[in-house]
């Protein structure tokens, strides 16, 4: 075999790799020993088959499995002896004038990833905005809570229901006069206009006093969940009960209890925590967009454009979804064609911060454990139904390519709390509206330094019907680290009877980093 370096341009590289007739025909020859024992033939005791006929019989598939093995060999090989770090899945390709019997000449193509310099880390500086929370804030999310869970007093027995009422009632359902399966109930609560029964039901009740009798006609809606329903027209007799009124819900600690709680002091403590929790991850945001722009304007290096041309293709394809919802989606579609050429900077900033971040990982040691990488394919699991998860558990250990893009995320935040703890931070306190207009200045800012050719950006802002879903691509979204050694996956051999292999492209990794 003899190996030639063909380009070697920036980051690209591509190699001739020519492998003698001679070497495939011994392979073959090998093969065919090692399978001559196992191979029955008529007028042959097993194992006495003679080579020669396991070879006139076998010889084409035997064939194209070595020459697939033997190029799946090389190109691992070389990847080794080059000490090449493919940015992508390489480029595999068979010289079109192959025939058995001849030399094979394949053709390498390939990004490399770049040599980082130590990346610097040092004078990092970072502002926490903060918005604390106040009692304000506390009192009007346990009110919305107590929306949610309205009070009800027994209404006279002469008031005539309206929207808004509740009524406790007994129905029972009949299809052609014939009672049906679940369509009967005792004391069930509803409040008239809040849509909980299907179209028709409420509307009929309007108007009905305590103790009224009535029944009503309705049609279930053509995609009822119950197909025996679906469609269909139905009877129901009603008995009312009691129709009650809204009443004002005192929330103190008899309020907390109905909510399972001890007390309203307990209640306002959970109430104080999730608000916290909230506004936390706000902040977050807000750290991790300053110190990525920081790091950025820090550190400047070619990228693999194999990896940028995935990226943009992932962030292009989000856009495009994103504008065929919009109210005008051929303004939408207009607008992020019109911005085509900055979201190709975008691509470009999200793959090398995703390297720098890498880099910065690996040499300081930063790792995602066996335990937090348990956890994370359980609860990826859990995401399927039950008899694929163990499928997909396997897949996963199986697959490094997929361990790597389940991994990122984790390992992306890991490095940025290394990076916060090395950074000196000063806090100070918000409002909740200046916190988000920081975040939409920062995402303004590096869009902006992220775009090839600067052009006016849409505002942060708009009214929904000309929202631009460009927001969606924002630019502290870091490619998934390539660097994270996961290793490049292997061509696949092809079936027996093809002759000319091509290695599969490893899909770009990406992590659904936080924002």
């Amino acid at each position: 075999m003899q190996t030639t370096q063909t380009t070697n341009e920036g980051l690209k590289r591509a190699y001739l790799i020519t492998i003698s007739a001679g070497e495939i025909a011994a392979k073959i020859d090998a093969e065919v020993q090692k399978i001559a024992p196992q191979v029955k033939m008529p007028g042959f005791r097993p194992g006495k088959v003679p080579a020669n006929l396991v070879k006139k019989m076998h010889g084409e598939q035997l064939h194209a499995q070595t020459l697939n093995d033997t190029i799946r060999d090389s190109v691992d090989g070389l990847l080794k002896s080059e000490e090449l770090r493919p940015a992508m899945q390489p480029a595999i390709s068979l010289g079109e004038d192959y025939a058995e019997g001849k030399d094979a000449e394949i053709t390498v193509e390939l990004e490399v990833l770049p040599v980082i310099d130590a990346p610097n880390t040092d004078g990092l500086t970072l502002e926490k905005l903060v918005v604390p929370v106040t009692d304000a804030q506390i009192e009007e999310a346990i009110a919305g809570i107590a929306g949610q869970n309205k009070s009800y007093k027994d209404a006279a027995k002469t008031k005539k229901a309206v929207d808004g009422n509740q009524l406790i009632i007994d129905f029972l359902g009949k299809l052609d006069g014939e009672p049906f399966e679940g369509g009967a109930a005792e004391d069930a609560a509803l409040v008239l206009g809040s849509g909980s029964f299907i179209p028709g039901f409420e509307e009929q009740l309007v108007g009905v006093k305590t103790g009224e009798e009535k029944t009503i006609t309705v049609t279930f809606p053509a995609d009822y969940q119950a197909d025996h329903l679906a469609g269909k027209e139905a009877t129901f007799d009603i008995t009312v009960k009691a129709v009650k009124v809204e009443t004002d819900t005192v929330i103190d600690d008899e309020f907390a209890k109905n909510l399972g709680l001890d007390s309203l002091e307990k209640l306002q403590e959970i109430m104080k925590a999730q608000l916290e929790q909230q506004t936390a991850g706000l902040t977050r945001t807000q750290m991790k967009r300053a110190l990525l722009d920081q790091l950025a304007a820090g550190h400047d290096f070619a990228v693999p454009a194999t990896m940028v041309e995935a990226e943009f293709e992932q962030i292009w394809e989000q856009l495009q979804q994103e504008a065929a919802k919009e109210e005008n989606p051929a303004d939408a579609l207009q607008q992020i064609e019109d911005e085509k050429e900055d979201y190709k900077g975008i691509a470009e900033r999200r793959v090398r911060l995703g390297l720098l971040l890498s880099e910065i990982g690996q040499a300081n040691g930063v790792e995602v454990t066996q335990q937090e990488m348990s956890m994370l394919v359980q609860q990826a699991a859990r995401q399927y139904r039950e008899e694929d998860r163990e499928r997909f558990v396997q897949y996963i250990q199986t697959e490094p390519m997929a361990a790597a893009q389940l991994r990122a995320p984790l390992y992306e935040d890991k490095v940025v709390d290394f990076l916060f703890d090395k950074a000196e931070v000063t806090t100070r306190e918000v409002t909740i509206e200046e916190l988000q207009a920081a975040i939409e200045a920062e995402e303004e800012s590096e869009a902006d330094k992220a775009k090839a050719a600067p052009k006016k950006k849409a505002p942060a802002k708009k009214p929904a019907a000309k929202k631009a879903p460009a927001k969606k691509a924002d630019t502290d979204k870091p490619a998934e680290p390539a660097t994270e050694k996961a290793p490049a996956k292997k061509a696949p051999a092809k079936k027996a009877t093809e002759t000319k292999p091509a290695a599969k492209k490893a899909p770009a990794k990406k992590p659904a980093a936080k924002k």
